[in-house]
């Protein structure tokens, strides 16, 4: 019999993108006509969950979605993609939404609505709580309530389960949260917000590592990943060079393989070039959640010596 893995489990946010394609970003008053319209399963916590099911890693969220017509095929898309989705509620109201209007610019210009997202409170953790409790690791960002994250990473310190945080979109942070976080993974504008006034990733590291945190995991783009921990790794984990279609959601792709490969016994740089391979093949086609890779397409970017 295989080894039983203990499962990633993700607690976050889950909505749908609506996504209008228009020659350029309408003025206010302004009435234009768009040339595409399509709707794409998005949030940054169904990015993730989904990112590491395609790496063939057991994988549950808990999450909400509306009573509204996304509601039931947000949680079906999760489904198909072998997402565990015994702890995704259903709340009163809209499911979370983002208006989305990308022009042939490229500029964008987007609103989201947290919709049922807002409604995750630690009542919902709660009932959750033997799934979290069950984990090899959990992963949280920052597009639900900051008390039920803050709640959520005081359980899994609790229960000796590590959580890492994508700290997206960049809010502030109880000091508490500090400690019981095993892995923070900021990108450059949200490392900025945390470690004001760094002259460097390294010093960023630094300042971050004083406030508690055990691990960090510098998100760079193009210039790779610096990762740092109190026990000494200081180093970088470049990029790959690849042709960018779309790079959104690369950061959850990036989340997603870096905690399947510390999950499968990988130290952080190894797992670190895992995940940047991940990425590098997400950002070589358009959309999200499916421009995911799986397993087979990661090891094989990673066999050709890419």
């Amino acid at each position: 019999m295989g080894e039983i893995r203990k499962p990633i489990v993700v607690v976050g946010s889950i909505s749908m993108d609506l996504v209008t394609r228009t020659p350029q970003i309408p003025g206010a008053g302004q009435t234009l006509i768009g040339t595409g319209f399509e709707t794409t399963p998005g949030g940054k916590g169904a990015n993730q969950a989904v990112a590491a099911a395609r790496l063939g890693y057991p994988v549950a969220m808990v999450g909400k979605v509306g009573t509204d017509a996304y509601g039931p095929m947000l949680v079906d898309n999760l489904a198909r993609a072998a997402v565990n989705t015994v702890a995704m509620e259903p709340a009163g109201g809209s499911s979370g939404l983002a208006s989305i209007f990308l022009a042939e610019s490229g500029e964008n210009s987007i609103v989201i609505v947290p919709g049922a997202n807002a409604r995750m409170d630690r009542e919902t953790i709660d009932r959750h709580a033997g799934l979290i409790r069950s984990a090899g690791m959990v992963l949280c960002q920052l597009e639900i309530p900051i008390d039920t994250l803050s709640y959520t990473l005081a359980l899994c310190a609790e229960v000796g389960v590590p959580a890492m945080l994508d700290p997206a979109p960049a809010a502030a942070l109880p000091e508490a949260a500090f400690r019981q976080i095993a892995w923070f993974t900021p990108n450059e504008s949200e490392t900025a917000f945390y470690a004001r006034n760094a002259a460097s990733a390294e010093e960023s590291a630094q300042l971050l590592l004083a406030k508690g945190l055990r691990c960090v995991a510098l998100k760079r783009g193009a210039e790779g990943v610096f990762i740092a921990t109190q026990e000494g790794i200081g180093a970088w984990a470049p990029a790959f060079s690849v042709p960018a279609l779309d790079t959104v959601a690369a950061g959850d792709c990036w989340n997603a393989a870096f905690a399947v490969a510390l999950l499968e016994g990988n130290g952080p740089l190894e797992a670190a070039r895992f995940a940047a391979a991940a990425a590098a093949i997400s950002v070589t086609r358009r959309g999200a959640q499916n421009a995911m890779p799986t397993r087979a397409e990661v090891d094989a970017f990673l066999a050709a010596g890419r």
